[in-house]
């Protein structure tokens, strides 16, 4: 059985490489690869994905994020369970299994104070890009995500 994790990912590949404009043929390119998944599965992980429609040369095609790769923010944030910091390093609490599409909207958000975020299952470390500007980022990351 495959992780819900390993599963998005492949998930992110599939539509990354090839035109696929239903759930339908998504599921059969994850069953090509072993990866069994029950419509409401695959729409959960497409909405946590931030998967959208759009058109091409090719005919309507599903995309991830707004940009084919890039998550936003705004999905994410019914993920997250609370931030901490210690002034040197920030902690996102998440859902379980939530931690790297989180991380990866974090990352890919651009944000100029921070330097990079490792995930595991629910916790994400996130690295400030100032030595002590973790507090300041995880006030800035709390009103972004809406936890407290």
């Amino acid at each position: 059985m495959v992780g819900a994790e390993a599963r998005r990912d492949a998930i992110r590949e599939i539509l990354t490489e090839h035109v696929v404009a239903t759930q339908d043929g998504l599921r059969r390119r994850l069953a090509a690869r072993g990866i069994r998944a029950a419509q409401a599965t695959l729409s959960r992980d497409m909405a946590l994905l931030g998967v959208r429609r759009a058109g091409s040369p090719a005919g309507p095609r599903y995309v991830v994020g707004g940009d084919g790769g890039a998550l936003p923010i705004e999905p994410v944030r019914r993920l997250v369970d609370r931030v901490q910091s210690n002034g040197a390093l920030v902690v996102v609490r998440t859902r379980a299994g939530a931690a790297s599409t989180v991380a990866r909207a974090l990352d890919e958000a651009g944000f100029d104070d921070l330097l990079g975020t490792l995930a595991g299952d629910d916790t994400i470390f996130v690295a400030p890009a100032a030595a002590l500007g973790g507090r300041a980022l995880a006030r800035r990351l709390r009103r972004l995500l809406g936890v407290g």
